[in-house]
């Protein structure tokens, strides 16, 4: 990884509000509104307004619906990301993604599909669309 992409991604770590630190297996269903990073495993369902980090060491297996997510790390699952989702280099992506904004740096991996939607499918705060509250509450 290159030695910008690890500043960045340190100099960003001091802003977020909740840390899960690499010694933290987590499995479970996870909610939050404002900014948190994942260092260690994760496994379930993340549904988010805020800001989601996952950091290089990071191995996730979950469906992932947020904000804002910069991934440096490793998700199997399936993305939304309401404003934007950012994959820095290093990071592998397997899965689908939906979202009106996508950085790619080189040196990543995504192997799935992209649906770039615009940004009027958001209701421009951060929070998901109408149409999303709509899909979660049928069955």
């Amino acid at each position: 990884m290159a030695k910008d992409v690890l500043d960045k991604e340190l100099a960003e770590e001091q802003d977020i509000k909740t840390v899960l630190a690499d010694d933290i297996e987590f499995n479970g269903n996870l909610r939050f509104s404002t900014s948190l990073k994942v260092k260690g495993k994760f496994e379930g369902e993340i549904d988010a307004t805020g800001h989601l980090f996952i950091g290089k060491d990071a191995d996730v297996k979950a469906n992932i619906k947020a904000r804002n997510i910069s991934v440096y790390g490793r998700i199997k699952g399936n993305v939304e990301a309401f404003e934007r989702l950012e994959l820095f280099s290093g990071a592998e992506l397997i899965g689908d993604i939906k979202t009106p904004d996508f950085i790619i740096q080189s040196g990543c991996v995504f192997n799935g599909n992209c649906i770039m939607v615009s940004k009027d499918k958001s209701s421009g705060n951060g929070e998901p669309s109408k149409e999303h509250h709509k899909e979660k509450n049928k069955g």
